[in-house]
């Protein structure tokens, strides 16, 4: 099922730890808190008639439950899946259901260039797009993705 940014807002989707962001590991992640993340997206999807919807969770099952729900009520998921990317297998088989909906994911850090085992993302394997190491502005480069890819299905 497919929405339009007027009727339908973007999911972004955050994993865990996440919440703990501006506090956690700063020379990694940054000193920007979760609530900014949201506010520089909900800025961003505005520039274009959209609006965010944004959630975070420690939980793999939460997680899932929203990613069903937004198959029936979002135009799009921006997900930052952080750990969950490289073990959940769980997380793509939800957003493989996503038929039709754009799904960026995101991540803060170049997971590319830190431990070995955080060069896989299962996520990736249904992403439309990966944005790794733009610091929280990846986050705004994703929004700007699911509006184009929103629009272009819409022509």
């Amino acid at each position: 099922m497919s929405h339009t940014l007027e009727t339908a807002p973007i999911m972004i989707l955050n994993g865990p730890n996440l919440n703990l962001l501006g506090r956690r590991q700063p020379e990694i992640y940054g000193t920007d808190t979760l609530a900014d993340i949201e506010a520089l997206c909900e800025r961003t999807a505005r520039t274009h008639g959209a609006t965010c919807d944004a959630r975070q969770s420690n939980h793999e099952g939460r997680l899932i439950d929203w990613i069903h729900e937004a198959r029936e009520s979002h135009a799009g998921i921006v997900i930052n899946p952080a750990a969950y990317s490289h073990t959940s297998v769980a997380l793509l088989d939800a957003l493989n259901v996503c038929d039709g909906m754009p799904v960026i994911e995101v991540h803060i850090s170049n997971i590319h260039q830190r431990e070995e085992f955080r060069h896989h993302s299962y996520v990736s394997h249904r992403a439309d797009g990966v944005i790794a190491g733009c610091g929280v502005q990846g986050y705004a480069f994703a929004v700007e993705r699911v509006v184009a890819l929103v629009k272009a299905a819409g022509e």
